[in-house]
């Protein structure tokens, strides 16, 4: 167990934010500072770091003391013997489990899959001049899903009325489906942060929780 001597200055970076891999390297979820130290004396995880040339390097306590030595940064965590560089990214070494998350099917997520566009026409519009059409109308069998549910304008909402795309001569500018989904961590980043985390981040713009309005 590693045992600090925290001054005052360090408070701060001790509470600063490190993203989790698993060790497959999947983003799995972010900690502390500290608590990502206590991990690495453990033998629980390792640093990451990465040089100029996108090359990946793992380190353990030791190794990450010497790194900090051969290359400081301005901020460092003091310890009453040494100054060590702030982790950013660790990787566990036993944890292979990775987030399960099903995106809700709302009427937002669906704003947001087809980009605010409206799916006959193609033309962008406020949220508030869109409707949800079913492509396949609900009393000739359609179902509420993300395959048959598209954003529409009032216009050609209205157009294509109780009727196939087809009949009401009008087609689709692509295919509705379920949005392709890879875990996600739900938090915000800037900074030295978002160019040591986004390697490992897939950001969709859909990562915000929404109300369960159901279309």
């Amino acid at each position: 167990m590693l045992f600090w001597r925290i001054f005052d200055q360090n408070l701060s970076l001790l509470n600063r934010q490190v993203l989790v891999l698993n060790r497959l390297w999947q983003a799995v979820n972010v900690t502390t500072v500290r608590r990502a130290f206590t991990l690495i004396c453990q033998g629980h995880a390792q640093i990451v770091s990465r040089d100029g040339e996108n090359n990946y390097t793992t380190h353990d306590f030791e190794s990450w003391r010497d790194f900090s030595v051969r290359e400081p940064e301005p901020e460092m965590v003091k310890t009453i013997s040494f100054r060590i560089r702030i982790p950013r990214v660790i990787v566990l070494l036993f944890f292979d489990r990775t987030l399960k998350k099903e995106i809700k099917f709302t009427r937002n997520n669906i704003f947001e899959r087809d980009k605010n566009t409206c799916q006959y026409c193609g033309k962008v519009f406020d949220r508030k001049e869109l409707n949800l059409d079913h492509v396949l109308p609900r009393d000739r069998g359609g179902k509420t899903t993300w395959e048959n549910i598209v954003c529409s304008c009032i216009p050609c909402n209205s157009r294509k009325a109780n009727r196939l795309p087809h009949e009401a001569g009008m087609r689709l500018i692509k295919k509705p489906e379920r949005p392709k989904w890879r875990p996600f961590l739900q938090f915000k980043y800037s900074g030295a942060q978002q160019e040591a985390w986004k390697h490992f981040l897939d950001v969709a713009y859909w990562n915000v929780e929404l109300g369960n309005d159901g279309a």
